[in-house]
């Protein structure tokens, strides 16, 4: 008779084979967010013509917003918009009216300084041979050509004069979307936020959703508003010290600086190149050339490192690494327009990040 061994309790399956389809499930996380990303950047990138603008005009409507919304206690959305709108124009049309005159006299001399300036720089950097020499190698040496560089110099007006007006109706037609699109954002009052709260299905998320958008809303006004003012005190310093020290112009510069402060990194860089040349190419003195680019750089310096963390206060602390890598992620994607929203995109993505538990790493990241 076979004696039936008795069995022991039934062994637990191994931790590594119940490990396996979790690991299995987080790798294909992994690959579809990664996916999705790259569709996302992807659109963003062919859908720059459409995108740039929207996100133009949605920045500029955060701006705008507060002022329209005082006024709707008193008169309808549409009228409060359209008044805020002809209001901003007619600050736009009065910046280019007063830097007109400045912008066709620095493109008139344009030429003539670059050239007074690559001769200042010579004396100060030995230059190379195919630099230094490339307007007397253009000159012509018999009638042939001369007749020849008199035909190609008689195109290249034309040449240039097409490609201004090409980015000139280029730009405009740009500004108009723009200008059409904040008006409707703004015409519309909080319609997003009452379709937004409308399709979503929990009370908690509509509270959220409508806590997000406030917030972004005034983290981008408030540093709009702020990074305003700051560029202007500093444009004005600029323009002062231009003027001190005889550059032409003062008032473009000035201009410029309030403008180019915008782009982070990028416009303080082309700042202080512009300046650099433009005082090599007007003033005898290096070191007075200097000058201004140097006291672009110390105002830029104080700004950023004084002024703006008192003044933007706890709403709008950013990890710097993070602003730098949106800058040259955006630029890369959207160019200039790209650069100019890169630090609201990083703002707005910081505001919803703080406020979604599953983004709150991310939201870490992106925080000072």
């Amino acid at each position: 008779m076979t004696e039936i061994e008795p069995q022991g309790p039934a062994t637990p399956p191994s931790t590594s084979a119940a490990a396996a389809p979790d690991r299995a499930g987080q790798v294909r996380t992994v690959a579809m967010v990664t996916v999705a990303l790259g569709v996302v950047f992807a659109a963003l990138y062919f859908g720059r013509g459409v995108f740039v603008p929207l996100g133009l005009a949605v920045v500029f409507t955060a701006l705008l917003r507060p002022v329209v919304r005082w006024m709707e206690a008193r008169i309808p959305t549409w009228l409060a918009a359209t008044v805020v709108m002809l209001a901003a124009l007619a600050l736009l049309a009065g910046a280019g009216v007063g830097v007109a005159s400045p912008v066709q006299t620095w493109v008139h001399d344009a030429p003539q300084e670059l050239q007074k300036a690559k001769q200042h720089l010579g004396k100060l950097i030995p230059l190379p041979r195919s630099i230094s020499g490339a307007g007397q190698a253009g000159k012509p040496s018999s009638g042939g050509g001369e007749k020849g560089g008199a035909e190609s110099g008689g195109s290249v007006p034309g040449g240039v004069a097409g490609k201004v007006f090409g980015m000139t109706t280029g730009l405009l037609t740009g500004m108009l979307e723009v200008l059409l699109l904040v008006w409707f954002l703004l015409a519309s009052g909080d319609l997003f936020v009452r379709k937004l709260v409308h399709v979503l299905p929990l009370l908690s998320e509509k509270k959220r959703a409508v806590e997000v958008v406030h917030e972004a809303e005034s983290v981008v006004a408030h540093y709009m508003l702020v990074s305003l003012l700051m560029y202007i005190v500093q444009g004005a310093l600029v323009a002062l010290t231009a003027w001190l020290v005889g550059l032409p112009t003062p008032v473009l510069w000035g201009a410029l600086t309030v403008v180019l402060e915008f782009i982070p990194y990028l416009g303080g860089a082309l700042m202080i190149a512009m300046l650099t040349l433009v005082g090599l190419a007007t003033l005898d003195s290096a070191g007075m050339a200097l000058v201004t680019p140097g006291a672009y750089l110390a105002v830029s310096t104080i700004q950023n490192n004084l002024a703006s963390p008192f003044l933007y206060g706890n709403r709008l602390k950013l990890n710097p690494v993070a602003v730098l890598v949106g800058v040259m992620v955006w630029y890369a994607m959207w160019g200039v327009p790209g650069a100019f929203l890169a630090v609201p995109i990083v703002a707005t993505g910081k505001v919803i990040a703080d406020r979604i538990p599953g983004l709150n790493a991310l939201g870490e990241f992106l925080g000072e």
